[in-house]
């Protein structure tokens, strides 16, 4: 269950829709926020006008060939019922054809000890209907979690796309699902894996989707590997484990034969791999894009989303027991923040490059996802800010029928060459035909273009549509000619870029430029602080130990000898095997301190405060202190020895037997409670975790008996709750108290 809404509401007009709130707290944000440096080539942007905001588009209109019984919105709810609604519409229960019914409990009988006839048509209907409920799930990213929400363009991307939904001030709709790879769909959301971040922006020019994931490069060069990658992922064939994960022989067989992947591996490593949020978690487009403007003039571009809670991750042991007590916690975590008004952010940014015959940056081969671009070499240019503002109604009929495509381009957006991505743009539109039924996924209404749709794709399985006209080809001159040709540009046409193709001949085969498989992977490692290093050793320690073949170990350390033999003889030493020396020359590349976590301080938003009470103990000090933390904008959690009601009258929200440290940002010990080993443990872990402790009081004397040391970075004591949440709150906008450990490895 969610919790009360308790942190301060982002936006304060409660007569206006959730949208309408979050589209100008978008804006004004956007008008408070510092001017962007700008895309390269144009002027410094202004911050847009809040005087006379653009309203957002109200419920999706279907389309004008699909006027039907009942209009419905993008969610699914009829027209003139709120789309946040979340009860069954309608007074009385009928069958799927209308027919009111008057039990749904008994089947038909002959008798009241008869056998069940059959002539019920509404047992029939409603258990075949159940027997068929399972679509197929995803064959990758099955495990996912959605929200809707806004886009607001800043303007300033106009020298280098026609994008309308850029444009400034620009209000576009949104769908987002986030998810993991390789897990089923029942599988736990924080184990070690690549996330994706899909966003479907429904623009007026027609739907664009970004889909992409929170870590910038692949495993692969060409998308012909993509069935390889995936079969070595999954649970292996004989006995389908293990689930969700990547420790495991098959998975490591095919890295370490193809080191392409070493790169795309060393991120999943590292902390990246178990994000402490979908709200704390970068996103990025993956591939080289292809912008165009108004003149026709083509520039490349990365996609990067931008967390505006900063980027964080989980600790390994955290996730462990995640899984374990709360496989939903990234679901259950983005819900619950959009629920209680900490509307999650993101701003969109790209990374611009001059659009040359080579398709070259500094010497990276812009085509191949294998490879990034440093930040400080291209930095990231923000071009609008994302907010999400709405959790799905149905989680099937939006979440999970949602459907994305990297083709799903509009206008100012155009594909390059590189061969994974060419690939993706058969795939995507393939595995929907199976999974969702038939060519006509795109009229479910999540699915479905806020633009205007004059198509002529007929028929198909569950074709919604009943089509007017008699003639669904062009030209013609039966339906009046129509449709017609857009004129081109001026007209709002997608224009397919006239890329110049450099000669050559057919040939199964990477260019000289793709050779290069570890240069970035060591830049990735020498760019990590000592913290993230020592982490990235045990991770591979901890996969490669899970592994029974011995030449897959043997195989995988020679890969990390080619990246640094410094992580490959640590991870090494833990598996009790000999470091292999390097078998390539290593490339320094300059660090890149943007790849890093740590060392910043972000906002500390919707983040969860614990507040550990004795009931027979001082709770004078317990109400100021929890309203003083929602005033920041954190969520309070009272966690006492047993539920119920203190005696002061305020609600006990957890309790030692259904909570673990896991579940907070931080942890405030307001009493001492007696010695009970549950509080114990879940002060040690707090403090093994490297979270900021705070105590006052008699909360002192239970950091004591559960052997914290007082002394001790980020254990702070306090003489009242609200100088102990000063201090604590100083220092959980860096997330950890890493200074807490001096690494031992790393």
């Amino acid at each position: 269950m969610s919790e009360p809404k308790q942190v301060v509401q982002a936006v304060k007009k409660a007569t206006k829709s959730v949208v309408a709130q979050a589209a100008e707290a978008a804006l004004a944000a956007v008008s408070s926020r510092e001017a962007s440096p700008g895309v390269p080539g144009a002027p410094a942007p202004e911050p847009p006008s809040v005087t006379e905001p653009t309203k957002p588009r109200g419920p999706l209109e279907p389309k004008p060939d699909q006027d039907g019984p009942e209009r419905r919105t993008a969610t699914g709810a009829a027209t003139g019922v709120e789309p946040t609604a979340v009860a069954q519409q309608g007074s009385f229960l009928t069958t799927s054809q209308g027919a009111r019914l008057r039990d749904t409990d008994h089947s038909l009988k002959a008798g009241t000890r008869g056998p069940t006839l059959l002539q019920d048509h509404h047992l029939r209907e409603k258990i075949t209907h159940f027997d068929h409920e399972r679509i197929p799930e995803r064959v990758v990213h099955a495990r996912g979690a959605g929200a809707h929400g806004i886009f607001v363009g800043y303007g300033n991307a106009k020298p280098i796309t026609r994008a309308g939904f850029l444009a400034k001030n620009a209000q576009t709709p949104v769908f987002v699902r986030f998810s993991t790879v390789l897990g089923s769909r029942g599988s736990a959301d924080t184990v070690r894996d690549t996330r994706g971040f899909a966003t479907k922006f429904y623009t007026d020019e027609g739907t664009f989707d970004l889909v992409g994931n929170n870590i910038p490069v692949f495993f692969i060069q060409d998308g012909i590997k993509f069935p390889d990658v995936i079969h070595a992922g999954k649970p292996h064939p004989d006995r389908e484990i293990p689930q969700a994960q990547s420790a495991h022989d098959t998975f490591w067989d095919f890295a370490s034969l193809h080191t392409e992947s070493q790169h795309h591996a060393i991120w999943n490593m590292s902390d990246r791999g178990i994000p402490r949020s979908y709200r704390t978690m970068e996103g990025f487009g993956v591939h080289t894009f292809r912008l165009v403007n108004a003149a026709g003039e083509t520039s490349l571009v990365k996609f990067h989303w931008k967390p505006v809670l900063g980027v964080h991750s989980l600790t390994w042991e955290e996730a462990q027991l995640l899984a374990g007590m709360d496989p939903d916690f990234h679901r259950r975590d983005l819900a619950d923040a959009i629920e209680s008004g900490a509307l999650p952010q993101w701003e969109l940014g790209v990374q611009v490059f001059e659009d040359t015959p080579e398709e070259l940056f500094n010497g990276i081969d812009l085509l191949d996802p294998t490879k990034l671009v440093p930040e400080e070499d291209a930095p990231v240019q923000a071009i609008g800010l994302l907010t999400l503002t709405a959790n799905p109604t149905n989680y099937f009929a939006e979440t999970e029928q949602v459907a994305f495509h990297v083709g799903n381009l509009v206008p100012g957006i155009d594909v390059t060459n590189d061969p994974l991505l060419q690939a993706r743009l058969f795939s995507y539109v393939d595995t929907q035909l199976t999974r969702l039924g038939g060519p006509n996924f795109h009229q479910i209404p999540i699915n479905r273009p806020h633009a205007p749709v004059n198509d002529m794709l007929r028929d198909g399985f569950h074709q919604d549509a009943v089509h007017g006209g008699v003639a669904p080809y062009r030209p013609n001159s039966l339906d009046g000619g129509c449709p017609f040709h857009a004129a081109g540009a001026k007209d709002g046409a997608f224009v397919d870029v006239a890329a110049l193709i450099p000669e050559g001949v057919k040939i199964r085969e990477n260019p000289a430029s793709f050779d290069d498989h570890f240069s970035q992977a060591r830049q990735f490692w020498l760019s990590m602080s000592p913290t993230e290093r020592e982490h990235i050793v045990l991770a591979y320690t901890f996969e490669l130990a899970k592994c029974y073949e011995q030449a897959v170990k043997e195989r995988q350390l020679l890969a990390l000898a080619n990246i640094d033999p410094t992580l490959c003889a640590q991870v090494a030493d833990g598996l009790g095997l000999s470091a292999p020396a390097a078998t390539v020359a290593l490339v320094d590349l300059p660090p890149s301190p943007a790849l890093s976590q740590l060392g910043g301080t972000w906002p500390t938003d919707g983040r969860l405060v614990g507040i550990v009470v004795d009931p027979d103990g001082d709770l004078s000090d317990l109400e100021g202190l929890v309203e003083t933390i929602q005033a920041a904008g954190l969520l309070p959690l009272v966690v006492a020895p047993r539920g119920g009601t203190l005696p002061n009258g305020m609600a006990v929200q957890r309790t030692f037997a259904a909570t673990r440290s896991v579940e907070f940002d931080a942890v405030i010990v307001a009493g001492s409670p007696g010695a009970d080993p549950r509080l114990a443990l879940l002060l040690q872990e707090c403090f093994r975790h490297a979270k900021v402790i705070a105590a006052y009081g008699a909360g002192g004397d239970a950091l004591s008996d559960a052997g914290i040391d007082l002394d001790a970075a980020g254990v702070l004591v306090a003489d009242s709750g609200g100088a102990a949440f000063a201090e604590l709150h100083s220092l959980l906008g860096s997330h950890r108290v890493w200074d807490r450990f001096a690494p031992v490895l790393g």
